[in-house]
């Protein structure tokens, strides 16, 4: 009896080893690409390109942000792969290494006037490297927490890895806001922008310093040791759940709600063609006070997800978060500056999370442990990747000195999370099949009652 306490001791302690190490990996994973976005706004314009004509360096500085989306399919077939053949712990540190390490470079390039056309070369290089290893991260992490959490706790346990995304952010603006706030210009622009670059070593430290403590789940563990690992997952893959892989490219393309809320929401606001005429430094606190209020939220719906499903809170939150974007845009028409930041929290921050919180844990659970990192990996990044066309569709089809702007955004913005609330509803529900069955043909979920039960015995356990 005492083993079995002492194995059931060890098993808490790496469910929650997991969810700290998925946490902190997405954090770097996004205090990386905040910063890197911020930078490219504010100061490689000046100190990567040729200095004669600004329209066209800010254009360029703002591409090699794009850039990163380029490469996150290609870095999801690679790391999918070595995630469903290797591990995901080791999948996990690698991808961590590759983005500490490419930021941390960002940090110490020498500049345009250093080193010529050399200085963005050396900077677009690092930016693929960004987005290869951005690509394998929440798939990743989401599938090492899910084969660890306790039964009856995937939903809240998984939910941490967005967490760290929301965290991530905040992080970046605690360091690097007030670095371009206070310092003065010149010292920002020669030096002071690599700062919050080169203290990507300290989160790699962390990172790695918790990321080894984890063992490999349990489930690879068997999978390994009966032989059973493929060869060619990603084939597999798409032999197996190429219909809930187009699911999850089609949820995916929820990530327009960040996008309506901070970029075009933002160029709206703000670009003096639209007329509107918000303060600048008010778009700036938009993604920090979203993020705070979604790391409070997150793990709330997550937990409700492992009571009622997983289906539920993502098909209300895509379809209210995508209604909610009329009254939004409506807002920033209307020159009304606090119904616009309300109304972008309790979409973004709020009822976005039903589908934010959820789907590290619905879409991992979606397939077979064999092929669960690349499934993921693929449809999830293909469906971001889309999502980074939309900025400059919403502004073809609502261009400056248009009209019905907010109808003619809102409404693009409500079908597309329209769609992904049909691709959540038409997929099976997994929150009650048992880590071992899901994603293989024919699983049954528990009962109700059965579940319910077990859950509650875990939980008084904790």
């Amino acid at each position: 009896m005492s083993a079995q306490v002492a194995q059931d001791a060890h098993q808490r302690a790496q469910s929650r080893k997991a969810a700290a190490s998925g946490w902190i990996g997405s954090a770097l994973e996004y205090y990386d690409f905040f910063i890197y976005a911020t930078a490219a706004a504010l100061v490689f314009p000046q100190i990567f390109f040729p200095s004669g004509n600004p329209t066209v360096a800010i254009v360029a500085s703002l591409a090699t942000y794009g850039v990163g989306y380029v490469a996150r399919p290609v870095g999801a077939f690679v790391l999918g792969h070595w995630g469903d053949t290797h591990g995901r712990k080791q999948v996990l540190i690698l991808c961590m290494f590759l983005m500490g390490i490419s930021t941390m470079l960002v940090g110490l390039l020498p500049t345009y006037n250093q080193v010529g056309m050399l200085a963005p070369v050396l900077l677009v290089i690092l930016r693929l490297v960004q987005g290869f290893a951005v690509a394998g991260e929440i798939s990743g992490a989401s599938s090492m927490i899910l084969e660890h959490a306790p039964f009856g706790r995937r939903g809240f346990y998984a939910s941490f890895t967005l967490q760290g995304v929301q965290a991530g952010q905040i992080l970046a603006a605690a360091v690097f806001l007030p670095l371009a706030h206070y310092m003065p210009d010149e010292a920002f622009v020669s030096w002071g922008w690599r700062i919050p670059f080169l203290a990507s070593a300290l989160v790699i430290v962390a990172g790695y310093i918790i990321r080894r403590e984890v063992e490999e789940t349990p489930v690879f563990t068997r999978e390994e040791a009966g032989g059973e690992v493929p060869r060619a997952p990603i084939v597999q893959a798409f032999k197996l759940s190429a219909g809930d892989m187009l699911r999850v490219v089609c949820m995916a393309l929820m990530n327009v709600i960040p996008v309506v809320t901070t970029i075009f929401g933002g160029a709206y606001a703000v670009q003096q063609a639209y007329g509107i005429g918000f303060h600048k430094d008010v778009y700036l606190w938009i993604p920090v006070l979203g993020n705070i209020v979604a790391v409070l939220v997150i793990p709330y719906v997550g937990n409700l997800s492992d009571r009622i499903g997983r289906r539920i809170p993502i098909v209300v939150g895509a379809l209210g978060s995508g209604l909610l974007s009329f009254v939004y845009l409506y807002a920033i028409s209307t020159h009304n500056v606090v119904l616009a930041i309300v109304m972008s929290l309790l979409m973004w921050g709020m009822v976005y999370q039903g589908y934010n919180a959820v789907f590290p844990s619905f879409f991992p659970e979606l397939f077979q442990a064999r092929t669960r990192v690349s499934a993921m990996a693929i449809s999830q990044n293909v469906g971001t990747t889309i999502t980074a066309l939309l900025p400059a569709l919403f502004a073809t089809v609502a261009p400056p000195g248009s009209a019905n702007i907010p109808l003619t955004v809102g409404a693009w913005a409500f079908g597309i999370t329209a769609i992904a609330a049909i691709a959540a509803f038409t997929a099976r529900e997994t929150y009650r099949i048992r880590t071992d069955d899901l994603g293989h043909a024919g699983a049954q979920p528990m009962a109700k009652a059965e579940y319910e039960q077990r859950r509650a015995e875990v939980l008084a356990q904790a």
